[in-house]
């Protein structure tokens, strides 16, 4: 093992290919990668990309969140219920892949906003001044519901301020 999150994913990539019935190959195909890069990954020699991870979990059926947290991208007890909630958007075949991805970027919106995402904008969001807000740009879209969504206390503050 090359490296101790990398081996465990690689093990666990290949116990759930076993399990789906799929050749190396085959997943390698389904997942848009060469068999070679697949096979580095399975056997820990290779970290792959959040991306890369995604079209395999893809052609899996798995979670992608799953093997986030396995690579090491993700950390398991902080982000248990993020990984949740964002494994049960992926998994709603009612919805396409790009409204998967859309509902994806507002929660992730949400969180930062709240004080909860997992970036640098983390601390700002909770000052209330809105400082944080006008930086940030990809929020802009759902700021003018923001009130009526979002954060009562932000609500609460600009109406008292004045």
């Amino acid at each position: 093992m090359a490296s101790l999150n990398v081996g465990n994913l690689g093990e666990y990539l290949r116990e759930q290919r076993r399990n789906a019935q799929l050749s190396l190959r085959q997943l390698a195909d389904a997942a848009g990668v060469s068999n070679p890069y697949l096979s580095q990954i399975e056997r820990g020699l290779r970290k792959p990309s959040a991306e890369v991870l995604q079209q395999v979990a893809k052609a899996l059926r798995i979670s992608a969140e799953t093997l986030y947290v396995r690579a090491g991208i993700l950390d398991a007890e902080r982000d248990r219920d993020e990984v949740e909630t964002r494994a049960v958007i992926l998994a709603d075949p009612t919805l396409n892949e790009r409204q998967k991805q859309v509902l994806l970027q507002i929660y992730e919106s949400f969180r930062k906003e709240n004080g909860l995402g997992t970036g640098e904008g983390a601390g700002p969001a909770r000052d209330g001044d809105g400082a944080a807000d006008q930086g940030t740009g990809g929020g802009s879209s759902t700021a003018g519901g923001g009130d009526a969504a979002g954060s009562d206390t932000d609500a609460g503050r600009r109406r008292t301020a004045g």
